[in-house]
């Protein structure tokens, strides 16, 4: 497809949305809402068969959430794995001796332009948490296997990056057999 016209509609220092007016394979043009997203990076703290998981509000659905901790990479510099492990520190306090990647996501691919690393972080040292601002009211403990795949059972884990960080890890396990 040929992007014949593009223009930003929106930007903030988190996301840009573009409309692209395309033309399809068959001639006939098209209109995309693009929105532009730093990459992120999310880390699967893992010790035995213990998860370390963070909890806070998510405004645009007005709740909170468990999830693996993660972050974006704003700072385009950074390798992913630079920023999985400032944010793991930031978020959790943990430290991590290994990190081993699972892969890569890309959470809406209709309509952004963000993929996400997904890191395996073990041989874990504990420390305090060097949270932002923004993270303050962020919770984090130590789910079992058993609990975390009810959260996600559930529903009660929704975040669909941090679902298909745990799928990445499952398939990782039984690659590693």
């Amino acid at each position: 497809m040929d992007v014949l016209t593009s223009r930003e509609i929106y930007s903030n220092q988190w996301i840009t949305v573009r409309e692209d007016i395309i033309r399809r394979p068959d001639g006939e043009q098209g209109l995309y809402a693009v929105v532009e997203k730093s990459d992120f990076a999310i880390i699967v703290p893992q010790d035995g068969d213990r998860f370390h998981l963070v909890e806070q509000f998510r405004h645009p659905l007005r709740q909170r959430f468990w999830e693996f901790p993660g972050g974006s990479v704003a700072d385009r510099t950074l390798d992913p794995i630079e920023v999985a492990r400032q944010e793991l520190r930031e978020e959790t306090g943990l430290r991590a001796e290994q990190l081993t990647y699972l892969g890569r996501v890309a959470p809406a691919p209709a309509t952004s332009t963000q993929y996400g690393s997904i890191y395996l972080a073990t041989v874990l040292t504990e420390g305090p948490h060097e949270r932002e601002p923004s993270e303050q009211d962020m919770r984090a403990a130590w789910f079992s296997r058993a609990e975390l795949e009810a959260l996600i059972t559930e529903g009660v884990m929704v975040d669909a990056q941090s679902v298909a960080a745990y799928g990445l890890l499952l398939l990782h396990e039984r690659n590693q057999r």
